[in-house]
């Protein structure tokens, strides 16, 4: 009889623990989506998600986040990924190590450079920056590359605290984020 109870209760045991399991993982990943949000708020007065913009030389290039802020048009480049970063403005691939994976990827600093490039051709009188974002649980212990920021660091530069003098510099921009407006299309 212990024996079945004890056979019963293993039963129940792994899908009550995949049940939390999986629903730690959808919490920890929807906090991390609010997060950003309240920074892509905090910054941009106005956002385009998931845009194409013409490069110039008769193609397309694609921007995650287009932000109009106090300081100008931002362009955002996400990262997601989860532990120590390696990687510098000169190295070619960057590469991520985590307790479960080891991955390389692109450098995205140069695909950057051609987003900028691509929205200053659109609105030449306006400044344009763009930042390689990753989200929280990046971590780069080698030093961290230009243009590259967490989300904290992001706040820091392009957030606001005098907010009428913010509105005074959106206004002045506006002209140019409109000219955005019709000339790039939303991806789906």
């Amino acid at each position: 009889m212990t024996q079945f109870l004890e056979s019963a209760s293993t039963t129940w045991l792994l899908p009550v623990v995949l049940v939390l399991l999986v629903a730690w993982l959808i919490y920890r990943r929807s906090r991390r989506g609010d997060h950003l949000q309240r920074v892509l708020n905090e910054i941009g007065y106005e956002r385009i998600d998931g845009l194409v913009v013409p490069n110039g030389d008769d193609g397309e290039i694609q921007i995650d986040y287009l932000l109009l802020t106090s300081q100008g048009i931002l362009i955002l480049h996400i990262k997601d990924a989860q532990g120590v970063v390696f990687g510098s403005d000169k190295m070619q691939d960057w590469t991520v190590i985590s307790e479960e994976h080891r991955y390389t990827f692109s450098n995205p600093q140069p695909a950057l450079y051609d987003r900028i490039a691509a929205v200053r051709q659109i609105v030449r009188q306006v400044p344009v920056a763009g930042r390689v974002l990753f989200l929280d649980g990046a971590e780069f212990t080698k030093g961290v590359p230009d243009m590259v920021c967490g989300l904290d660091e992001l706040l820091a530069e392009f957030g606001e605290s005098d907010k009428a003098a913010a509105q005074r510099k959106i206004e002045a921009f506006k002209p140019h984020w409109e000219l955005i407006q019709k000339t790039v299309s939303q991806r789906a």
